[in-house]
């Protein structure tokens, strides 16, 4: 059996019931694991002591962190709609290809396999 204990300082809701600050806990906790997934794309490790060249930066790792979302949404399901950054790094972007050329165009031929998990 699992105990939590919540304080607040929040007026009580119509009718007192414990649910309301619970729901609004819980949902903070995800607004912060979705916090700590961005950090690991890079909005947290700026690359200069400039103010612009760090805007754009944070700017490409929010974009990064959309797509991600995206992603996990719209395109892969199982195991890895639900992965950490690392992973889906690790599953889907470290895969073996090679670029080759032949009748005029360029192709990208991959190895046909994912990377064991």
């Amino acid at each position: 059996m699992r105990h939590q204990v919540l304080l607040t300082d929040t007026p009580v809701a119509d009718g007192g019931q414990v649910q309301h600050p619970e729901v609004r806990h819980r949902a903070h906790a995800r607004v912060e694991d979705h916090i700590r997934c961005g950090r690991t794309t890079g909005f947290c490790r700026f690359p200069s002591r400039h103010f612009a060249i760090n805007q754009v930066w944070l700017e490409l790792s929010l974009t990064a962190v959309d797509l991600l979302a995206w992603a996990r949404t719209l395109l892969l399901d199982g195991e890895l709609a639900t992965a950490e950054p690392k992973r889906l790094r690790y599953r889907r972007l470290h895969a073996a290809a090679r670029i080759t050329r032949g009748a005029r165009r360029i192709h990208l031929r991959g190895s046909g396999r994912s990377p064991a998990p």
